[in-house]
C-alpha cells in the first residue's frame, strides 16, 4: 500500500457507507441543511442520493470533505 492510500480517509471507503454515515450521525434533515442539494432535503433517500452524487462531482466533494471533518471530530 502506497503511503498517500494510508494516510487517505476516503481509500477504500464505499459512498453507500459514507452517506449511510452521515444520515445517522446527522440526520436527514441536519444533512439536508450542512450541504443544500435537493437528493438530501426533497423525498431524501439513500437510493436517490447515491444516483445523484455519482454523477455529480462537485455534490460528492462537498459530502466526502463533511465526511472527512466528522471523522476528525
Amino acid at each position: 500500500m502506497s503511503e498517500q492510500q494510508a494516510n487517505d480517509p476516503m481509500h477504500g471507503v464505499p459512498l453507500e457507507n459514507i452517506v449511510n454515515n452521515l444520515v445517522e450521525h446527522y440526520g436527514w434533515d441536519e444533512l439536508g441543511e450542512r450541504i443544500r442539494i435537493r437528493c438530501f432535503n426533497s423525498d431524501p433517500s439513500v437510493k436517490s442520493s447515491l444516483k445523484f452524487l455519482r454523477r455529480t462531482p462537485w455534490a460528492r466533494k462537498k459530502v466526502e470533505k463533511l465526511y472527512i471533518a466528522t471523522l476528525k471530530s
